[in-house]
């Protein structure tokens, strides 16, 4: 067991080195706003896309594998809705703007720049195929349910920009070429593994940048910022595994769905609190808060994991 905890330990502080890299460019203004806003964007459009697409491809289409695909989206919604169902019971803010922040970050975790680094490290292609189906369901509930919570309207869903969203054009080809199973030539496959290649260092990076400006006093003061940060670092993901292992899931797939559970408050809770005008600065409080925190919770609960 002490050697699983270790292991994850060591992959999440090869992370932290990373941030950390992030940090020195962000206060150095060697990267500035605009320029992590330009990676920020190459991350989402291209490389979390081919980052999919890798990772299906590397697996052999089978019944067994569609079988497995299935019940990790099974789990991804379920935890999701566990994770909705709580948030609703805890967070009774009075402020309509706040509550829809603190729900939306209790939520939603940075299952694609913080997972799918850690998922690769630990578990290979199999890993980052399981983490690539969650994704796929946080981007579904994100931008139907965090949408509507976040605007405070169901006018707000909009079914052009959820098929849009690169994320699921991501996974829709990639399961795509997956079931037909269409192997890219190597002059495409090659450039796909390259920017696939990109996901551990530039979210790191961009996690480090926004570090360097965050303020943390006034979170500090606030107890539902604290409440909703063991939520999201310890409460749900613990409930998570506990609630998969009972439901009989192993092995990586279990570790891939609790890693991504166990991650921070997703960047997309500052998106959406800036589109929507809610609380914005206690969003980018608990997304960074989270996200130093979860250098100590992620190995233990991960570890744990690892050790059913």
């Amino acid at each position: 067991m002490l050697s699983q905890f270790l292991t994850v330990g060591q992959q999440v502080l090869i992370l932290f080195i990373l941030i950390a890299v992030g940090i020195i460019c962000g206060k150095t203004k060697l990267l500035d706003q605009r320029a992590v806003k330009g990676m920020t964007s190459l991350v989402l459009y291209f490389v979390t896309p081919c980052v999919m697409i890798h990772a299906f491809q590397d697996a052999r289409f089978s019944p067994d594998m569609l079988t497995k695909l299935l019940v990790t989206a099974v789990a991804g919604f379920g935890v999701h809705i566990g994770s909705i169902l709580l948030s609703q019971l805890v967070f009774r803010d009075k402020d309509s703007s706040r509550r829809a922040v603190l729900k939306f970050a209790a939520v939603f975790s940075n299952c694609g720049f913080m997972s799918l680094p850690l998922q690769q490290a630990l578990l290979g292609s199999e890993g980052v195929f399981y983490g690539s189906i969650f994704v796929a369901v946080f981007n579904l509930v994100s931008w139907t349910y965090g949408l509507v919570i976040m605007s405070g309207t169901l006018s707000s869903l909009n079914a052009k920009k959820l098929l849009t969203n690169p994320g699921i054009i991501g996974v829709f080809l990639a399961v795509l070429l997956w079931v037909l199973n269409i192997r890219l030539p190597e002059l495409v496959a090659t450039p796909v593994n390259y920017l696939a290649s990109l996901n551990t260092p530039l979210p790191m990076i961009i996690i480090g940048c926004h570090l360097a400006s965050a303020k943390f006093t006034s979170a500090l003061k606030d107890k539902w910022c604290y409440l909703c940060i063991a939520m999201r670092l310890t409460v749900i993901p613990v409930c998570a595994m506990l609630l998969l292992y009972l439901c009989g899931i192993r092995g990586s797939m279990l570790v891939a769905i609790v890693i991504a559970s166990s991650a921070p408050t997703a960047a997309t809770t500052t998106m959406f609190a800036t589109l929507y005008d809610r609380e914005v600065s206690l969003s980018v409080s608990i997304v960074s808060l989270t996200t130093v925190i979860s250098l100590i919770t992620m190995p233990l609960i991960v570890g744990f994991a690892q050790g059913l």
